[in-house]
């Protein structure tokens, strides 16, 4: 089945740490369980010809579909002020879906 999957635009800063909580539900608004599931989440310039980083997945409750992606800072260190990220489901059998999209604003930290 395919899906139209959910936009979320945020903002991080340059050379810090960012983790993003989601939880995955259903279009009735159930948990997605994610047991068995595999979720891979990358970050790319918008023309997807340079690929900036590749999120770490924290399965944090799969029965709930909840979960952490994550980047470190010096993945974020490298990024120019917008990036597209997107995350993808695989679910049991290897169907792949996108389910959640987006652009991270990248502000300047002066703090080094």
């Amino acid at each position: 089945m395919a899906i139209s999957p959910g936009k979320y635009n945020t903002e991080l800063q340059r050379r810090a740490d960012f983790a993003l909580p989601i939880q995955f539900k259903d279009g009735a608004s159930n948990p997605i369980v994610l047991v068995g599931w595999n979720v891979i989440a990358q970050v790319w310039n918008e023309d997807r010809t340079v690929k900036y980083a590749d999120f770490a997945v924290t399965y944090r409750d799969r029965v709930t579909g909840s979960i952490t992606i994550s980047l470190t800072s010096s993945q974020t260190s490298v990024f120019p002020d917008e990036v597209f990220y997107d995350v993808m489901l695989v679910n049991p059998s290897g169907l792949k879906e996108y389910y959640l999209e987006g652009i991270l604003f990248v502000s300047e930290g002066y703090t080094a």
